[in-house]
Parts: C-alpha cells; sequence; structure tokens
C-alpha cells in the first residue's frame, strides 16, 4: 500500500473538511508555504453548510445570535409562535447541557465581552474574502453593494433603527433607513413594503456561496494544493507524530493534521478524548422562480427568513431549529416563510421538490473553536463558528495559518482556544 507523504519539512497538514473555513484554512497555509491536502467525504468543496447558506457576507453581523432571556420571548420559542427559531421538546435531553450555557453566556455582561472578541474577526471578514475572491477569479459571484432587512411594523422599524445605530456607534458599521417609497423604487417587484427596511451597506451578497468555495478550491488546486475524497473518522496518530487519514487515493500523511468539520467536529475529536458542547442549529432552504425577482437579498424581519437572488432562482432561507439529528426533516419554518413570502411577492414555484437540510456548528459561548489541541501535538481546530462560517472563513482560516507558523496573530487569538472546553 503507497502511502502519500506530502513533504519532507515540518510544514505539512492534512485539513480535515471542505467547506469555507476549512478551504480557507488550506489556502492560507498554503500561502505560507505549506503542502496541504484537503480532505472532504464526497471529494468536493462547498457542498454542506457552506452550499446552504443565506449567500451574504455579513460585515454587519458585529454581535453574534444571544439566545432570549425575557419570559415573553422564551415562552414563544416554546410554543412555536416564533418562526425565528423552532425548539422539539423531544430533542431536549441532547440540547440540554449546550443550550443552557448559551443561554448563560447570553446575559447582557458575558454578551457584550464575547462580541468583542467576534466583531475582531468580523471587522476583517469582507477584506480577507477580497483577497480569494481575486485570486479565484470570482469577482462575478459577488456583490458589494449590501442587502436589505424589511421591517412590517413601525415598532418593528424603530427597533430595528435603534439596533443599527448602536452597531454604528459602537462598531462603525454603515447603514441606511430606507421609508416604503424608497423602499419600493429600489424593489419593484415587492407587492407590499411595510413600515420600511434597514440597508446595510458594507456587506456582500453571493450569487452562489457554494460556487464561490468551489472556486476558492479551484485556485487552492491550481496552486498544487490536494483534494481528495477521504473519511475524516479514520484520522489517527502515526508512529512518528504525525497524523494519517484514509482517502480514495489512499493514506495521506502529514506532520499536522485541522479539524475544519463543522458541525461533524465534536463527533471525531471524541475520539480522541475530547468533549465539544455544541448547539447544532438546524435550517432550511428552497429556491422558487419568481416572475420578477429581488434586486438584492431581503431579510423579512417578522418571520426570520432572507429571500435571496441567487443563480438556481430565489433562495428562501429560514431561521434556526433545534431538533434531533437524526429526525427528519420538519420544514414548519419554511413553509411560514414560504407564505409570508408570497404576501411580499410573486414567488412563482418553486426549483426543487423538497427542502435541503444543513447545521449550523454554535459553540455554547458563540465563539469558534480555534488553536492547538491541548493533549495532541500538532493537531489544530477550526470549527464552531454558529451562523457566520460563510463569512468567518478567510478571517480564522488566517488566525489559525498565523497561529500554526509561529507568527503574531492580527487579532487575538485567546477568547478562541480550545482549552477554555477542557
Amino acid at each position: 500500500m503507497m502511502i502519500h507523504q506530502l513533504g519532507a519539512s515540518l510544514k505539512t497538514a492534512i485539513v480535515l473538511g471542505a467547506g469555507m473555513v476549512g478551504v480557507s484554512s488550506a489556502l492560507h497555509l498554503q500561502q505560507r508555504g505549506w503542502s496541504v491536502v484537503l480532505v472532504d467525504k464526497a471529494g468536493g468543496a462547498g457542498d454542506e453548510t457552506s452550499y446552504g447558506n443565506a449567500g451574504i457576507i455579513q460585515s454587519e453581523a458585529v454581535e453574534p445570535f444571544p439566545m432570549p432571556r425575557d419570559l415573553t420571548a422564551m415562552f414563544a420559542i416554546a410554543t412555536g409562535s416564533r418562526n425565528d427559531v423552532r425548539f422539539d421538546p423531544w430533542s431536549l435531553p441532547q440540547h440540554l447541557r449546550p443550550v443552557l450555557s448559551y443561554w448563560w453566556n447570553s446575559a447582557p455582561s458575558r454578551h457584550r465581552r464575547i462580541s468583542m472578541a467576534w466583531s475582531s474577526l468580523i471587522a476583517h471578514a469582507t477584506a480577507e474574502h477580497d483577497i480569494w475572491i481575486k485570486a479565484a477569479g470570482a469577482d462575478d459571484l459577488v456583490r458589494r453593494d449590501g442587502f436589505r432587512v424589511l421591517h412590517r411594523t413601525d415598532a418593528s422599524l424603530a427597533s430595528g433603527i435603534k439596533d443599527a445605530e448602536h452597531r454604528r456607534q459602537v462598531y462603525g458599521v454603515p447603514y441606511r433607513v430606507l421609508s416604503p417609497g424608497e423602499l419600493a423604487a429600489a424593489e419593484p417587484a415587492l407587492r407590499q413594503t411595510g413600515a420600511g427596511a434597514i440597508h446595510w451597506l458594507g456587506s456582500w451578497p453571493v450569487a452562489s456561496p457554494g460556487g464561490l468555495v468551489k472556486a476558492y478550491a479551484l485556485h487552492f488546486v491550481r496552486e498544487g494544493g490536494r483534494l481528495v475524497s477521504g473519511d475524516a473518522a479514520t484520522l489517527s496518530k502515526t508512529s512518528s507524530g504525525g497524523w494519517r487519514v484514509m482517502t480514495d487515493n489512499g493514506p495521506f500523511e502529514a506532520e499536522t493534521a485541522v479539524v475544519a468539520l463543522g458541525p461533524w467536529s465534536p463527533q471525531i475529536l471524541k475520539t480522541f478524548g475530547y468533549d465539544f458542547p455544541m448547539v447544532r442549529k438546524r435550517g432550511y432552504h428552497k429556491h422558487y422562480r419568481p416572475r420578477v425577482t429581488l434586486d438584492m437579498p431581503l431579510m423579512d424581519a417578522g418571520f426570520g427568513c432572507v429571500l435571496a437572488p441567487m443563480e438556481r432562482g430565489l433562495r428562501i432561507t429560514t431561521g434556526a431549529e433545534l431538533a434531533d439529528l437524526n429526525a427528519p426533516p420538519t420544514p414548519v419554518q419554511l413553509g411560514r416563510a414560504e407564505a409570508a413570502a408570497r404576501e411580499l411577492l410573486d414567488l412563482g414555484a418553486p426549483v426543487e421538490n423538497e427542502p435541503w437540510i444543513g447545521t449550523r456548528p454554535c459553540m455554547p459561548d458563540m465563539l469558534p473553536v480555534i488553536g492547538e489541541a491541548s493533549r495532541h501535538k500538532r493537531l489544530w481546530f477550526n470549527f464552531g463558528h454558529g451562523h457566520q462560517g460563510f463569512t468567518l472563513g478567510p478571517a480564522t482560516g488566517r488566525l489559525l495559518a498565523e497561529m500554526m507558523d509561529g507568527e503574531d496573530t492580527y487579532v487575538s487569538a485567546a477568547p478562541f482556544r480550545p482549552q477554555r472546553w477542557s
């Protein structure tokens, strides 16, 4: 049996996971002279969570989503009257520990501290993406003119403006408020424009999020990287202290391994004795063929969904569903979102018969896990980005590569260290 050795130096790495985070990690290591093999179960890139999102590089997402703590909001979630979050009570046993920790970390004082660390990465999201967009020749997939949030009532708009002004003052996030008439002029397809909208000016919509990941991966391969199909569960230590993984091309060995498997990371790492709690939020999407589509993505604040024009049609994406990971799809939120969208525009026929379903990997403290394993040398982690893996992949890929290469990091790495869960 032939074993693929990536090189004679210590700068060799196996990166497990070819979503936005894994591909970006591989690119940044390659840029620093590492020999890298990128391993994914299907041998492709961007086919899972990185494919199914709303397709926005969200520079306005400077604070992670806290869990509501007031009784009214918690009761609304428990009874299913809110559409942004759906909770299956039968799944409570598997979610209880991480959800309680998430709730504890959502207290205002703790959330402010978490947001400072989170925003240090978000601040670099578009700039880090821009490097790889240009290198991959993917400018045709990306716009740089933001997205809008529709508010159906005056009270909702007032709350949205208050939040937007907070982000502007604290983080410098630019926005603009649109009156109903201004929104109607900007989006002629809309039948109604509610109380108006907030236009987040600095975020970047993407016509195909999976396509952008594939473009980055193709650039990685053009530059000499290897992208292969393999089983992350076969990751093991070698006798020389390095790492090995089995692939369809045979075993690959390298001195270093990176786990960037999103929601599947904790399961793989249990083999090595690590117990990472994670809130796994399911989400759905479906494409439609409207007669006249939207100009740019529109979030419907009242229904917790995003309507995003993409290559395959107008994609409707849902909020978060807490359910058993092995449970069959229950697209209740998607059904409500579709009904709400049909109030706004001529949605047309669906493109797919069945909705797409994926899982977002959210850590209980809302921060990704980035750094070296506490008990295994040259085993590194980059996962747990919540709703923002697509946005943050290049930013956290850079941070990881700087840590692995022994460089001074461009932001503080301390808040993201894996040891906080030891």
